[in-house]
Formats: C-alpha cells, sequence, structure tokens
C-alpha cells in the first residue's frame, strides 16, 4: 500500500471515529480487564464491543457480566472486527508485546497495560512497527492521568514548594508464593520490579524529567529467579535523588513523600491518591482531595480516544519515548541482579532450591 493510501484510509478512520461511539476491545479478561471495562461503562461516547481469551469459559462470562456484543477465544477473531478501534492488552506481562504487535498489524490503536514490553528490546521494535503503520500506542499507565497527579504536576510547576530535591515511594503487598502464580513465574515475566515497582520508577521519572545520572540498586531474589523485593537510588542532573522500593512479598504503604526546598506533599497510596498533603516550612499545612471516577482507569481512556480522533499516534502525557527510557532503566536494574527473563542471554529458571522441586511451567496464558 502506497503512502499517500495509508494517510486517506487513516483520515477515514478518524472521520467515522467522530460520528459514533468509539469501539473498545480487550485482550483478556482478568481482574485488570475487569477494573478497565467497569470504568469504560462511566465514559457516554465509549463502548466495549468485544472481548477475546484463550478460556472461551472466560470470554463467555466476560461478555454476559459487561454486556458485550461479541466474544471469542482466539486474539485474530478480535482484532479481525472492523468497528473495534482501539484494543486494551490486558494479559500477563509476557505476552504484551506480541498482543500488541497483533494489533498493530490489524491498524487497531493499542492501551498495552504496563509495563509496555518485559524489555527494552521488545519496546524498541514494538514503537518502531506501530510508527512504521501509523497506529496509536499507549502504555497504560493510569496514575499519570488521575486527578491527584495532574494537581500535583502543577504544585510543583508552580514551586509551592521550592525546587524538589528528594522523591521515596514505595509500592509493596504480601502474595503468596506460588511458582505457578504471574508473581513469581520467570515465564510470566513475574517479579516486584515490572508489577509494582514501575510505579515509583514512573514518578521519580515524571516529576524530575531526566534521565539519573547515577544508579544503584539491590534485590532479593526468590527461589524462582524473580525479585520478590527490590530497591533502587536514583541521582538526577539537579542533584536531587529518589529513594525506591517495591515488594511482592511484604505489605508497604504505598505512599509517596517529594521533598522541596520550601516544604513537601505526602501523596498516600501514591498510585491511585485521591488526596494531597501540603506542608510548608512556614507550618502552613493544606489537603486536597481530589476523587477520581469509577476505577480510575476512565482518564487514560478518555486520553486514547482524544489522541486517537484528533489524528495523534502518541499520547503527550505518556509518550513512548517515556515508556522506553522506564523500560530501558529496568533492563539495567534487573541485569545487574543477574534477573533475566526467558529469551533474553543468561537466562536461568532456577536460582537455589525450589519449594515443591518442581520446574515452573512455561503457561501460555494467565488472561
Amino acid at each position: 500500500m502506497n503512502f499517500s493510501r495509508q494517510i486517506k484510509i487513516f483520515q477515514k478512520k478518524i472521520r467515522i471515529m467522530h460520528k459514533r461511539k468509539f469501539c473498545w476491545g480487550i485482550i483478556g479478561c482478568g481482574k485488570i480487564a475487569d477494573q478497565f471495562a467497569q470504568s469504560l461503562s462511566v465514559i457516554p461516547n465509549a463502548k466495549l464491543y468485544g472481548v477475546a481469551s484463550k478460556s472461551a469459559d472466560k470470554a463467555r462470562k466476560f461478555a454476559r457480566k459487561f454486556d458485550v456484543p461479541y466474544r471469542f477465544n482466539t486474539y485474530e477473531e478480535l482484532v479481525n472486527l472492523a468497528e473495534i478501534d482501539a484494543i486494551y492488552i490486558a494479559t500477563t506481562h509476557n505476552y504484551h508485546y506480541e498482543n500488541s504487535m497483533l494489533c498493530i498489524k490489524y491498524g487497531k490503536g493499542v492501551l498495552c497495560e504496563k509495563p509496555l514490553t518485559v524489555s527494552s528490546k521488545e519496546a524498541e521494535n514494538l514503537i518502531s512497527f506501530a510508527r512504521t503503520k501509523k497506529v496509536f500506542l499507549m502504555e497504560a499507565f493510569w496514575t499519570r492521568f488521575l486527578p491527584s497527579t495532574n494537581k500535583l504536576m502543577d504544585i510543583l510547576n508552580q514551586k509551592l514548594i521550592g525546587e524538589v530535591k528528594m522523591i521515596k515511594a514505595d509500592f509493596g503487598y504480601d502474595f503468596p508464593f506460588d511458582p505457578e502464580s504471574r508473581v513469581y513465574n520467570p515465564f510470566l515475566a513475574g517479579g516486584a520490579l515490572l508489577d509494582v515497582g514501575i510505579y515509583p520508577i514512573n514518578l521519580a521519572q515524571l516529576i524530575f524529567k531526566n534521565d539519573p545520572v547515577e544508579t544503584s540498586s539491590s534485590a532479593i531474589l526468590s527461589s524462582t529467579g524473580i525479585d520478590e523485593q527490590s530497591a533502587y537510588i536514583f541521582k538526577y542532573p539537579n542533584r536531587g535523588m529518589a529513594i525506591l522500593y517495591a515488594a511482592v512479598n511484604v505489605e508497604t504503604r504505598h505512599d509517596a513523600w517529594i521533598y522541596g526546598t520550601e516544604g513537601l506533599i505526602h501523596m498516600p497510596k501514591f498510585y491511585c491518591a485521591s488526596r494531597l498533603h501540603i506542608i510548608k516550612h512556614t507550618g502552613e499545612k493544606k489537603t486536597i482531595d481530589l476523587p477520581f471516577k469509577s476505577t480510575g482507569y476512565s482518564y487514560e481512556v478518555e486520553e486514547v480516544m482524544k489522541c486517537m480522533k484528533s489524528g495523534k499516534l502518541e499520547s503527550d502525557i505518556m509518550p513512548l519515548n517515556e515508556s522506553f527510557k522506564i523500560i530501558q532503566k529496568m533492563d539495567e536494574l534487573r541485569h545487574s541482579w543477574g534477573l533475566r527473563y526467558p529469551g533474553e542471554n543468561g537466562f536461568n529458571n532456577i536460582k537455589g532450591d525450589t519449594t515443591k522441586g518442581t520446574p515452573h511451567s512455561k503457561r501460555n496464558n494467565l488472561d
């Protein structure tokens, strides 16, 4: 297909989008897909049009719950549904690249759950493919679109706490050890860093806006080889610092503290914050309540729809280069601990003694 023909088709799609409801598809019918579907229901001009799961029973139950017109047990059938404008990828980490590539191949806009891919090599290929095919692609970092995050950035841009010098943030939860689970299985790209460590790293990247000039980190690996706890210290060009921590074997507060030269901001449960506490060095204190709609995913959905209707191929709020830099940093961290996933050089499934003495399965998909 020549370039001018490609542009005409692209423009026609945009015109059609403006005339009717924006139709969504979902690949994967697990818990996070459920939350996404709930948020879609509060957007008047959005419609969940089709879902797909490798489990026909899951697809059937999901479609019934959310009154979805079409359900499939193959992803190829979903991407061939002409009415669908964009697809949300809600499968396990190890399938994000493959599922996104499939959608882009068929011209469907993609909102892929974080992390965008497992490695920077995959991310580079995926981003390049989306740009070549002129198809919208965005990492589903819902936190960036919440009212609390928007307000935080307004406060920082106005220098209400002066220049930011330090960030402390943690995200840990206690998930019972199961070598077959998406959290502990390396074949499903498990581990604290990719699952929840990406949240504090994203916050630091958003606030400091620059890449760290120096990094130090440490991790405790489970018997399956994934990081069950990991900590990272980043130093930035403005002499700022981020101290970040993640875990899948212990519950933490999920709080962020942003320290400036004239005060601080406390974000309780920063990844889904609905409140900011501002404390100035003068003694002045202020609490701002910022509730979000439904499950909080509707804001990223609206961003995708707005971008695609205006003909944009990526978001300015969650740009692809930003996603790539974060994944590149996570590669660096993982590799420094000796943590590599299947397909990467040096991958070793077993680290020490396994709990049951059985190899961890290469299960197809946990969606």
